[in-house]
């Protein structure tokens, strides 16, 4: 007799864990926003601060929008000096040319074409970075992935941070823009909703610890001190590897108040799922008590674990509230994340579809537990303990004339 209640009980049992989740990406949100206006007070009260940045941009291949993209990070409003890094495995990679093409444009801002050859260790963006490392002139570095867009007073946003000393890196939020039909706005609203709402949770519990691929800033200095980005390039999340070993140095990692554009570029339905799996994977493996703890968030798993429960045990009035509960709670979160956080021009697209996401998050949270492997640029990895990662198929890796020893 007592097994006929379990269902109903893990259910409101998640219900009421996934609650106390919206609680704090609620509260977090309000703290978010404090800072948000702390920030924006700062570059109109405070004397401008515009130190010389080096701008990293890793390219492979010829993106859809690419030339877009990149001329966003042209068109800013910046009066001190910017060089802009462009680096893939050779000169005549695709995207490389189309950087040149929009580089032409723009004759007054300093552009640099590197070629790194074959990775000579798993992480091919790590390996680009390294070799741009060695060419930066300036001492504070924007990294930015080549599929997100930005607004004309990003680099004004990105170094505000730096006026304090004690920052060693930086981070912001960003919005995914959807290029294709229903699965692409779906991984888009994940983006959104989901990644931000567990930015906004983690930023309450205690000081950012990490940092987000599409926008990372950091000191020249802080950087050499984790050892270069040559020190991570066996890892798969760089970005987090960033902002922890940075943050472990002693140094501040701020969250920006400005979010960006990530394009989803995955259309199709098996692309969507291939690459919401392998963030789940990396994350697993980067940071596996909380990825684990990630179950316990998702309400609309719960909302219909509950309702089967309910009616089991005859009670429908509680199984249709269980489930219209979990639904009206991801609808909140996703219009409060969507409108307040990232800006998002869609607001009820994204809040609407969130119940549906949140839904097939639990099950990209299962699959993450299925292989170590992942599918990254066309290449099967394996991703290993601390999140390290290597090629599955072993074979003899290029040395780079870069690495020591």
């Amino acid at each position: 007799m007592f097994l006929k209640y379990v269902p109903l009980a893990v259910g409101l049992f998640g219900l009421l864990t996934s609650s106390v989740f919206l609680g704090m990406v609620l509260v977090g949100v309000r703290a978010f926003l404090r800072d948000v206006r702390r920030q924006e007070r700062a570059l109109v009260d405070e004397p401008e601060f515009l130190p010389s940045v080096t701008l990293f941009k890793p390219l492979h291949g010829a993106e859809p929008g690419l030339d877009g993209n990149l001329r966003s990070f042209f068109e800013q409003d910046y009066a001190a000096p910017v060089e802009v890094l462009f680096c893939a495995r050779t000169l005549e990679d695709a995207g490389i040319q189309i950087a040149q093409r929009v580089a032409a444009e723009y004759p007054g801002v300093t552009s640099v074409f590197l070629a790194s050859g074959e990775p000579w260790a798993a992480n091919a963006k790590a390996c680009s970075m390294t070799v741009m490392a060695q060419a930066a002139t300036h001492d504070l570095w924007v990294i930015s992935d080549s599929d997100v867009k930005v607004d004309r007073k990003y680099l004004r946003n990105a170094v505000l941070p730096f006026r304090e000393k004690k920052v060693g890196c930086a981070t912001c939020l960003y919005r995914g823009v959807a290029v294709g039909g229903i699965w692409t706005q779906l991984e888009a609203v994940g983006m959104t909703v989901e990644m931000s709402s567990g930015v906004m949770a983690a930023n309450l519990m205690e000081p950012m610890q990490f940092a987000l691929g599409p926008t990372m800033v950091a000191r020249r200095d802080c950087v050499a001190e984790i050892g270069g980005f040559e020190a991570m390039v066996d890892y798969c999340a760089d970005d987090f590897v960033l902002g922890n070993w940075i943050a472990a140095k002693g140094h501040r990692v701020e969250l920006i108040g400005h979010a960006i554009d990530h394009v989803v570029l995955n259309v199709s339905f098996m692309a969507s799922i291939r690459h919401q799996v392998r963030w789940m994977k990396s994350t697993r493996f980067s940071r596996p008590k909380g990825h684990f703890g990630t179950s316990l968030t998702f309400g609309v798993p719960f909302g219909i674990l509950a309702l089967g429960g309910a009616f089991w045990v005859g009670m429908p009035g509680l199984a249709w509230c269980c489930l219209a509960y979990s639904i009206l709670g991801r609808v909140l979160q996703g219009f409060v994340v969507a409108k307040y956080v990232v800006k998002e021009r869609k607001v009820w697209r994204a809040a609407l579809l969130f119940p549906v996401r949140d839904l097939m998050g639990i099950f990209f949270w299962a699959a993450s537990y299925g292989s170590n492997r992942i599918i990254w640029r066309g290449e099967v990895y394996e991703l290993l303990a601390e999140g390290r990662m290597r090629l599955a198929a072993e074979s003899a890796k290029v040395n780079s004339p870069l690495r020591k020893g």
